[in-house]
């Protein structure tokens, strides 16, 4: 069985498909589980294949990622990065700059809150990365 295989057989949520833009490094995958609501938090399951990430980049109103399975990085500009596993949850306020994706050996699947918009900003190097 190839790993995707396994981690869709594994999944809570369908993996969707490929992210193909520029704000991801590698291989990550969203899978949009709701996009209208009352509350206006469009919900996406993303799934990161081991060592993507996306870049640094801000939300107007916030948001919050609930960990799902495998194990990734969060990091704030200016704090140390926080390693997230299955169950974490994480409350992002609005307008700060942070980024979020797989540790280098693990896979890494989070439901994505966000409501409003989102401003995308560059990208975490390899060099800052592999310093975690």
């Amino acid at each position: 069985m190839t790993k995707i295989a396994s981690i869709e057989k594994n999944a809570i949520f369908p993996i969707g498909e490929p992210i193909e833009n520029e704000y991801f490094f590698g291989t990550a995958y969203l899978e949009m589980l709701l996009t209208d609501s009352a509350l206006n938090a469009p919900i996406g399951n993303v799934t990161f294949e081991p060592g993507a990430r996306n870049n640094w980049h801000t939300h107007e109103a916030g948001q919050i990622l609930l960990v799902t399975a495998g194990e990734g990085w969060y990091q704030e500009e200016g704090k140390p990065g926080q390693l997230l596993k299955a169950g974490d949850v994480v409350n992002i306020p609005a307008d700060v700059k942070h980024w979020h994706g797989a540790v280098k050996d693990s896979w890494f699947v989070h439901l994505a809150l966000t409501p409003g918009e989102t401003t995308w900003l560059e990208p975490v190097t390899e060099e800052y990365y592999q310093q975690l």
